[in-house]
C-alpha cells in the first residue's frame, strides 16, 4: 500500500464519520426542538373557603397544546368529550349550577394557560357540598393532546380521589 492509498482511505473514514457526527447532531438538534415546545397540561381541584373552587387546567408546559380528543365520566359512564353538550348535562343535575370553560377537538391550549374548567365563584363547603363531591368523587375527566409538531399522544387525567 502506497502512501497515496493510505491518504484516500483516511478521507474515506474521515468522510463517513463525519457524516455519522452531523446525522446524529441533526437527530438531537430535532430532538431538542420538540422537547423546547412541549406542553405539559395539569389538572387540579382546589376548594379555598370563599374563592373560587373546581378543576383548574393548567398548561405549565413551554409550548401549546393541540386537544386531540377528551373523555368525561360520572360514575363509570361516558358521557362524552368534555364539550358545552356533555358538561350541561352533568352540572343540570346538580342544584347549585358551576361555571364551565369547555373546549373541542383540535382546540389550542396556549402556553401559560390557567383556566377553571368546572368551578363556583365563592366555594362554601355547605351550599357546594354536592359539587365538590362530583369533582372529588365521581368524575373523572382525560385529555389527551400533542404539542404542535404531533404524534406525541400526551394525556392529562383527573381521576376521583378514592
Amino acid at each position: 500500500m502506497n502512501a497515496e492509498t493510505v491518504t484516500a482511505i483516511c478521507a474515506v473514514v474521515i468522510a463517513v464519520a463525519s457524516l455519522f457526527v452531523s446525522v446524529y447532531q441533526t437527530h438531537a438538534m430535532r430532538q431538542h426542538n420538540r422537547h423546547s415546545v412541549r406542553p405539559i397540561l395539569q389538572l387540579h381541584r382546589g376548594w379555598p373557603v370563599g374563592g373560587r373552587a373546581g378543576i383548574r387546567l393548567i398548561n405549565s408546559g413551554l409550548g401549546p397544546a393541540v386537544v386531540v380528543d377528551s373523555t368525561l365520566t360520572v360514575d363509570g359512564e361516558v358521557i362524552g368529550a368534555w364539550n358545552a353538550p356533555s358538561v350541561n348535562r352533568v352540572r343540570e343535575r346538580l342544584s347549585v349550577r358551576p361555571s364551565a370553560v369547555t373546549f373541542n377537538q383540535e382546540e389550542v391550549i396556549a402556553t401559560d394557560y390557567e383556566q377553571y374548567l368546572l368551578s363556583v365563584a365563592s366555594y362554601d363547603p355547605q351550599n357546594h357540598a354536592k359539587v365538590e363531591d362530583l369533582i372529588n368523587q365521581r368524575l373523572t375527566l382525560k385529555i389527551r393532546y400533542e404539542s404542535l409538531y404531533g404524534g406525541e399522544n400526551y394525556t392529562a387525567v383527573l381521576h376521583p380521589i378514592r
